[in-house]
């Protein structure tokens, strides 16, 4: 997936957090997961190499692991290990859990960050990460897609990038096209109405026809009909019928 197309799927969530309460910055948020993955989001929904480590089970990690290869920077030698990552039914709940990572004393500098640069910085320095140049690729992928503007909280303020103006357009079309295929069905169905009600009104009687009195007499007083009024000229023919055969 190319940068733009990763970053509008995950621009929504990112900035969801944020308002909800994330300390993380989105920009941040955004940067990090374009670096663990590439622009590939994985089935488990892991998108920032988060370990199951020492944690257990929550409302948002279930228990579930994936098993695969990586790299650390172990005594400034780049060393290839097989870990165990969390895997998580969303991408939602991933970010959610990585929260609660971040809530931990071991982040407080990361939490108390006063704008993006730092925290990227801040995030190394923890030790979220063991690649020294970590935080200055984060920086460099704020900077080059111009992340930032997603950083503020009064969102409503702020112009729409192309992409979701894009994105937006594509949505206003596909409303357009649903009231007019609506539209057009509501027509459809009124005019089949009317035409039901019209081919009912032309196959009603008014008057009991005289050759069926005798038949309609006898299907009331056999109680096949509560009332005479109101019948089509084949309703009257088969009660004729049933009654001539001595049915009624």
């Amino acid at each position: 997936m190319d940068k733009p197309s990763f970053f509008a799927k995950l621009i929504p969530i990112a900035r969801q957090l944020y308002l909800e309460g994330s300390p993380i910055y989105p920009s941040v948020r955004l940067a990090q997961c374009w670096l663990e993955t590439g622009g590939n989001i994985p089935y488990w929904n892991n998108l920032a190499g988060y370990k199951v480590g020492s944690g257990v089970p929550n409302g948002y990690w279930k228990g579930a692991v994936v098993n695969k290869q990586t790299w650390e920077v172990i005594n400034g030698k780049r060393v290839d290990v097989v870990a165990a990552f969390r895997a998580y039914d969303n991408l939602y709940d991933f970010f959610k859990d990585q929260d609660l990572l971040f809530a931990r004393s071991l982040y407080t500098r990361v939490r108390e960050a006063k704008g993006p640069f730092e925290q990227a910085q801040m995030l190394l320095e923890c030790g979220y990460a063991t690649d020294p140049s970590y935080a200055k690729q984060i920086i460099a992928i704020i900077n080059g897609s111009q992340l930032t503007q997603y950083d503020s909280k009064n969102g409503g303020d702020e112009p729409m990038t192309a992409e979701e103006k894009k994105a937006f357009q594509d949505l206003t079309d596909q409303v357009t096209k649903l009231s007019a295929t609506l539209n057009a069905q509501t027509a459809a169905v009124t005019a089949l109405q009317a035409q039901t009600a019209q081919i009912q009104a032309h196959d009603q009687l008014d008057v009991i026809p005289a050759w069926a009195k005798d038949a309609v007499d006898a299907a009331i007083k056999a109680k096949l009909i509560d009332t005479s009024a109101g019948g089509s000229y084949d309703f009257y023919r088969l009660l004729t019928v049933l009654h001539r055969k001595k049915l009624i």
